[in-house]
């Protein structure tokens, strides 16, 4: 028993009341530490929660601010659009304003040219380079220069029409990656912490693909947007451009065509008036031939009535020479005789005014034909220009288009 009471193994009480403190040191200790690194942590926690909270809210204003970006520049690109697309259209009617007036030049250009080979069938002194020629020339020529205008005219137009075009696709490719872009962040924007299906992405902090800076950004559709407008302020002056072409070149054609019409006017006027003339001097000349026709038949007709008595007077001298001896006597009686005949013949054998007369006569006959060859000249002048001519020329009519 003794030797139980003194066993060395055992320890002392104050060890034992050492130890539990030392237990409940230690356990306060590890409590006290436990207790901060809990405070620690839902310090951490709450710290944490505020930032993620902070920056997703900051995030979501970026959001939305980018949004309103994407839709103001969505806006600007869509009203470009429309009025690109406007303005395409009105230059697509103008284009068709000015395929009309070129083909409305044709039919003048034609008629001019025809007025022009017909007026060559002129003959004689008609085939004369008049005034209805000049401006039938400078008619031609002015519908020619006109078409050359507008068909250059016309491939600006054009031109002007793909350029359009070309903005208009542009903005097309612009709004459609907006239009994606909005989607996108109409997206994100709805996306919430208890949105079901949403995933960790591995790879999503990669920067994949081009990537371009927001002013770059900017610029891009700034540029559209400038195209767009540079060539809608282009349309612009280009319709009134061809506004006023249209307008002068309708009136110098209708101008020129009032000069020819006029100039055709004044010389069929002309042309009457000498064939007028011509054959009032026709009817004189074919008045004088038979004048003179008569004249000659009267000078012919007094020569035929002058042989009786030539006949009769020689008659009588020839008997008289028969007289005997003294009765051959150069008496009055034959002395008369004798200047009978010698006058009688004398006057029949003065033929000129006979002659006179059938050389007036043959000039008065070809005066009489060449007058009715200058009268045919005249009429087939007056054809050409009147009925060939200017018939053609009243269906000729210069639209405003």
């Amino acid at each position: 028993m003794a030797r139980l009471l003194q066993d060395s193994s055992k320890l002392h009480p104050s060890e034992w009341y050492t130890a539990t403190r030392m237990q409940r040191a230690t356990t306060e200790s590890q409590k006290s530490r436990s207790e901060c690194t809990i405070a620690e942590s839902w310090r951490l926690v709450d710290e944490i929660e505020k930032t993620t909270q902070k920056t997703q809210s900051d995030v979501n204003k970026k959001l939305e601010q980018r949004r309103e970006e994407i839709k103001f520049w969505k806006q600007e690109l869509d009203n470009k659009l429309e009025q690109i697309v406007h303005e395409t259209e009105i230059l697509l009617t103008f284009k068709n304003r000015l395929e009309r007036a070129l083909e409305g030049c044709k039919e003048p250009l034609v008629v001019a040219q025809k007025c022009l080979l017909y007026r060559q069938r002129r003959v004689g002194i008609d085939l004369v380079r008049d005034e209805v020629e000049q401006e039938l020339v400078k008619e031609a020529e002015v519908l020619q220069g006109i078409i050359a205008l507008l068909g250059r005219t016309l491939e600006e137009t054009n031109e002007q029409i793909r350029q359009n075009r070309s903005a208009k696709y542009n903005l097309e490719m612009d709004l459609k990656d907006k239009f994606t872009a909005l989607t996108i962040d109409d997206y994100c924007a709805s996306l919430t912490n208890d949105t079901p299906h949403i995933i960790y992405a591995d790879n999503a902090m990669k920067l994949e693909g081009n990537f371009v800076s927001p002013g770059d950004w900017i610029d891009f559709s700034n540029i559209n947007v400038e195209k767009a407008d540079k060539q809608r302020n282009n349309s612009l002056a280009l319709k009134a451009g061809i506004d006023g072409i249209l307008s002068q070149t309708a009136n110098d054609m209708r101008k020129q065509c009032e000069m020819v019409n006029t100039a055709f006017r004044n010389r069929v006027k002309e042309v009457k008036d000498a064939k007028r003339k011509l054959e009032m001097l026709l009817a004189m000349v074919m008045d004088e031939v038979a004048a003179q026709e008569k004249n000659i038949a009267a000078l012919k007709k007094a020569i035929a009535d002058k042989e009786g008595p030539v006949k009769v007077a020689q008659t009588r001298l020839e008997a008289r020479n028969h007289r005997p001896n003294v009765e051959l006597c150069f008496d009055t009686v034959h002395s008369s005789l004798m200047r009978e005949v010698q006058e009688i013949t004398k006057n029949t054998q003065r033929q000129d005014a006979l002659a006179q007369a059938q050389t007036e006569l043959t000039a008065l006959s070809c005066r009489q034909l060449s007058l009715e060859e200058e009268i045919k000249v005249k009429e087939n002048t007056l054809y050409i220009d009147e009925v060939l001519c200017m018939q053609m020329r009243e269906s000729v009519y210069i639209n405003n288009y």
